[in-house]
């Protein structure tokens, strides 16, 4: 069974920092383009962050400069480091890994509750 598991949200003030990991265990991670999302309420769920198995990465225009994605294959582990946070990053975050090859095998995280307020 495969099943990416989110950690590391949680309340966090307007200008401070917060790292999700994802921890992906059933797959190959090398094999898997790895992306974070994330869904507001009352929204629509929005790409964040996009990585190749490489490691180039691809950011939402609204987090560039704030965030970084990472990932380390040997743990079978992505990140995203947040940065300057702001109350419209609100938001459940999700990890999902999707296979470079075979379109049928991606898999989604149950998310974790980012909240951005004083």
């Amino acid at each position: 069974q495969v099943q990416p598991v989110e950690s590391g949200g949680g309340l966090v003030q307007p200008g401070g920092p917060l790292r999700l990991s994802c921890a992906a265990s059933g797959i190959t991670l090398s094999t898997y383009h790895m992306a974070w999302y994330r869904q507001a309420p009352g929204k629509e769920r929005e790409l964040v962050a996009r990585m190749t198995p490489s490691g180039i990465t691809n950011y939402a225009d609204s987090v560039k400069g704030r965030f970084t994605a990472s990932r380390e294959n040997a743990k079978n582990t992505v990140y995203l480091q947040m940065s300057s946070l702001k109350a419209e990053d609100t938001a459940v975050y999700y990890c999902k890994a999707a296979h470079l090859i075979v379109s049928t095998r991606n898999y989604w995280g149950q998310g974790t509750q980012v909240t951005v307020s004083s």
